[in-house]
């Protein structure tokens, strides 16, 4: 997993609440377990209409947010069922931050597990960010060392995130990253029990 330190990038102001997994990446996509490939789904139906072609009002249509890397986003984004393919098919497509005022839990847990930070910010901080990111300057930094997040007018705001959390993404540790951290002392640990209990390694 890559480490998340300081993003400087594009944000696309995503105008609506309640985005359900299935919409970030309809089921049609979850044929496959490879991580790549999947920015070809990421809001399929918002993007493409029956024939395929570019719904041109939809935001990451748009070209001053093609290459968008934020995206700020409604209340409860990532509702629904849970699939790992949701954050994956934003970090394909490029996106390595959502910052709203809610995020549904599992979808919260898959977005850490996998390197895509979740920004809680309040709900006038977001209107502040959706407005801005509507204007000519779309750039916003987000710091997840200091916290913070500044607005393309330089407007400061700061978030919390469990400091757990935030030293794995500093350090891009996902679960197994962190079990190989121990693997010294799990080799020592199958070591004594190879001896100790030989009938198990048969």
């Amino acid at each position: 997993m890559k480490a998340f330190i300081r993003l400087d990038g594009r944000a696309a102001p995503l105008e609506l609440a309640n985005i359900d997994t299935d919409q970030i990446i309809p089921k049609q996509f979850l044929k496959t377990v490879e991580r790549e490939g999947l920015a070809k789904g990421l809001f399929y139906d918002f993007r493409f209409d029956a024939d395929g072609n570019e719904i041109a009002d939809f935001v990451l249509n748009k070209p001053e947010y093609k290459g968008a890397s934020v995206l700020i986003a409604g209340d409860n984004f990532g509702c629904g069922s849970s699939r790992e393919h949701a954050p994956w098919a934003l970090m394909d497509y490029g996106i390595m931050c959502v910052i709203s005022t809610s995020f549904a839990d599992i979808f919260n847990n898959n977005c850490f597990n996998n390197g895509l930070l979740p920004v809680v910010v309040k709900s006038e901080e977001l209107a502040v960010l959706m407005d801005e990111a509507k204007g000519g300057n779309h750039m916003v930094s987000v710091d997840l060392e200091a916290q913070t997040v500044i607005s393309p007018s330089g407007k400061t705001f700061t978030f919390q995130i469990d400091p757990v959390r935030k030293e794995k993404m500093l350090k891009g540790l996902d679960a197994i990253g962190e079990t190989m951290q121990h693997a010294t002392d799990i080799d020592v640990f199958e070591n004594k029990r190879a001896i100790s209990q030989p009938w198990l390694e048969a």
